[in-house]
């Protein structure tokens, strides 16, 4: 089993950065794509960004592309999120996930609790 520990989130104003970390323990992740998903009040749940196992290729969806990066440290077990740029659209709690690398939920077999994201005005 592979237990998912999202942490790094918080209030910041529009214009700030984060950067959420997703740490991973029970079993390495070296092997599982990792993504990063948010929901917001009464959406579901959207695909923000995800990473092969390998590192070697990156997605992102289109509304956070030149303002998020994703990245993996294998040395950690870890996979963060660099937020920059935060507009208020981007306030809603963030979720890492380990499957297969998609940018649909079903695909990924393994969850976090999630993190609050808040960008104010």
């Amino acid at each position: 089993q592979v237990q998912l520990a999202e942490s790094g989130g918080g209030l910041v104003q529009a214009g700030g950065s984060l950067r959420l970390s997703c740490a991973a323990s029970g079993r390495t992740v070296t092997y599982y794509s990792m993504g990063w998903f948010r929901q917001a009040p009464g959406k579901e749940r959207e695909f923000v960004a995800a990473v092969t196992s390998t590192g070697e290729y990156t997605y992102y969806a289109d509304d956070v592309k030149g303002r998020f990066t994703i990245s993996r440290d294998y040395a950690k077990n870890t996979v963060y999120l660099q937020m920059n740029s935060l507009k208020r659209d981007d306030t809603a709690v963030y979720y890492c996930a380990a499957g297969s690398v998609a940018v649909t939920p079903n695909e990924y077999r393994y969850w976090g609790q999630g993190t609050q994201v808040t960008v104010s005005s």
